[in-house]
């Protein structure tokens, strides 16, 4: 399936679909804006980090999520790594053409979700459990990938993988 980009009003990136066979990106960009606006810190990091600038609006909100997450607890921003955000599209991308909710067999710290409808109830998900609370807040990861894709009847699949 191909998917489009289309660009909204308030610059948020929907997916529309051209088959059933392939997932779609969540719409949740679309009210995430007014949840948390970004930092100075992060909007500079952001015109400065290729990797950063290669996110769709859904990814860098759930970047920047769990970064405000981590900066409650005095820890520094994670950097957004190109091969991570690779392998989490892959992951979620996997989970959601088959319905499932697994672990990748892939060396990475990851944190998977399932159902949440935009990028604030899935980190605040990861936070209000203890496995996924200590992957955001471990002070030992530096980098991080994300991705999240909705199924054509409105699942939402998230995955965060972090390395040192």
């Amino acid at each position: 399936m191909i998917l489009k980009l289309a660009l909204t009003g308030i610059l948020s990136v929907l997916f529309t679909e051209v088959s059933t066979t392939q997932p779609q990106k969540p719409e949740a960009a679309r009210t995430a804006k007014t949840e948390t606006a970004p930092s100075a810190e992060t909007t500079a990091d952001a015109k400065s980090d290729p990797a950063k600038d290669s996110l769709i609006d859904v990814e860098k909100e759930i970047v920047e999520k769990t970064n405000a997450e981590r900066a409650k607890y005095g820890l520094p921003p994670l950097a957004v790594d190109r091969s991570l955000v690779q392998t989490a599209r892959t992951h979620a991308a996997w989970m959601t053409n088959n319905r499932t909710l697994q672990h990748t067999t892939k060396p990475v710290g990851e944190n998977i979700a399932m159902g949440q409808h935009n990028t604030g109830e899935a980190v605040s998900a990861w936070m209000a459990s203890p496995g996924h609370r200590a992957n955001i807040l471990n002070g030992g990861y530096k980098r991080i990938g994300v991705a999240g894709y909705r199924t054509p009847d409105g699942t939402c699949y998230w995955c965060q993988q972090f390395l040192p």
